[in-house]
């Protein structure tokens, strides 16, 4: 049993502090991190700062380059786009035109055949009406003789003497 209480008390012992912790041990642990922080310093600023500052001035210096091509691009389609849209008012005011020029000549197209045909229609228009004048006219000197007929067969049936001038002199009054 003497031998447990000893193993007993001398892990008593030395769990009581911290290694770390213990006052003997600062010294050299000062020492080390000065040097470590030292190290580290003197490896940020010498090898991986300048590294990282030049890699982010490029990075910087290319997006400013970038941007201001882009701005350019930019600049370039803004005049693009007006020019088209200046070609496409020039483009509509040309077919505007054109198209009313075809209207204006088809028009007058339309306007002397228009002419043309209704001369020809009149043409036939007057060259009809003298046929039926003179089918009328024609119509009317035999409704005289006929009439005068029918009068002159009338009045024989009636035993009227009636002379056929009598008869022809009635129907000339009456029909006018």
């Amino acid at each position: 049993m003497s031998l447990l209480l000893t193993i007993a008390a001398t892990e008593a012992d030395a769990g009581s502090k911290f290694p770390p912790l213990e006052t003997w041990h600062f010294p050299s642990q000062i020492f080390w991190t000065l040097i470590l922080f030292a190290f580290l310093y003197f490896a940020l600023s010498r090898m991986i700062l300048p590294k990282l500052g030049n890699t982010i001035e490029t990075r910087q210096s290319a997006i400013a380059s970038d941007l201001d091509e882009a701005q350019r691009f930019s600049d370039q389609a803004d005049k693009a786009t007006k020019a088209l849209e200046i070609r496409m008012t020039e483009a509509r005011t040309s077919a505007r035109q054109t198209a009313d020029a075809a209207r204006a000549k088809i028009e007058a197209s339309l306007a002397a055949k228009t002419a043309e045909v209704d001369t020809q229609l009149q043409a036939k228009l007057d060259a009809a009406e003298d046929r039926i004048t003179t089918l009328r006219d024609k119509a009317m000197a035999n409704v005289s003789d006929i009439t005068t007929d029918v009068t002159k067969a009338i009045t024989d049936r009636f035993d009227a003497n009636v002379s056929a001038s009598d008869v022809k002199a009635a129907v000339a009054k009456v029909l006018g």
